[in-house]
């Protein structure tokens, strides 16, 4: 049987800090292997039960609640130990009934955040990241998480998209344009919310910038790192 690509362990020393694992522990970490989002913008399962959560106090732990497939990661049952949880998704544990969105927050690219309402666990915001026309004039749209959906929906690369899970329907575009209320996803705003001013378009050189009001101060952010989160509130909740 051939070997799925991609190490299994991590140095501790090596592992992004939104993580959140002791450096002065064991030498190596469980890690995320190649998926939906990149190893840098997402945790691995195992991590996220035992150092983020705290719902188990060891790896052994970690692999009896996964194995036995008490974790479902956007609507999915996730057995993995190394699967990279990222942006936006929804993560729900079975028996316990605690439901998380991981989003970014204080400064740190990942944090979970309760969810209290079930139905919104079936919704999920996506950025598309590419654009593509397909066989019959339908349109292909790649999203941040991996995923590439099919639908005649009008859409720019940059919006965002409200879609169900696991279905993947696309239902409410968010437009990435001045009104909008957006995220920083990365970076020192990370998790600030507010309202774009302004678009800058970009150059050969430059990228294109996004002029955002973060409270009482207005800040240039690259617009590749501002997700649109919805119009007056967040499609989904996010604190």
């Amino acid at each position: 049987m051939v070997s799925i690509a991609g190490s299994k362990k991590l140095k501790r020393q090596m592992a992004p800090s939104f993580w959140g694992i002791s450096r002065k522990n064991k030498r190596f970490v469980v890690t995320v292997r190649p998926g939906q989002h990149p190893r840098a913008l997402s945790v691995p399962t195992a991590v996220l039960l035992r150092d983020v959560l705290g719902v188990v106090r060891t790896l052994r732990e970690a692999k009896s609640a996964i194995y036995s497939g008490g974790v479902k990661v956007d609507g999915v049952v996730r057995k993995s130990l190394h699967h990279g949880i990222g942006l936006m998704d929804t993560v729900e544990l079975r028996g316990s009934g605690a439901m998380y969105r991981m989003v970014p927050q204080g400064g740190q690219i990942l944090r979970p955040v309760a969810v209290k309402d079930s139905a919104e666990m079936g919704k999920k915001i996506c950025k598309v990241t590419s654009k593509s026309t397909i066989r019959g004039g339908r349109t292909q749209v790649g999203l941040h998480d991996g995923r590439s959906v099919i639908t005649d929906t009008d859409v720019k690369v940059g919006d965002s998209c409200v879609i169900s899970v696991p279905g993947q329907e696309v239902g409410e575009v968010i437009r990435l344009d001045a009104g909008c209320l957006a995220m920083v996803t990365r970076g020192a705003n990370a998790g600030a919310t507010g309202t774009v001013d302004e678009i800058k378009r970009g150059t050969f050189v430059l990228p294109a910038m996004a002029t955002m009001s973060l409270g009482d101060r207005k800040v240039d952010v690259p617009a590749e790192i501002v997700m649109a989160i919805g119009r007056g509130e967040p499609a989904v909740s996010i604190q």
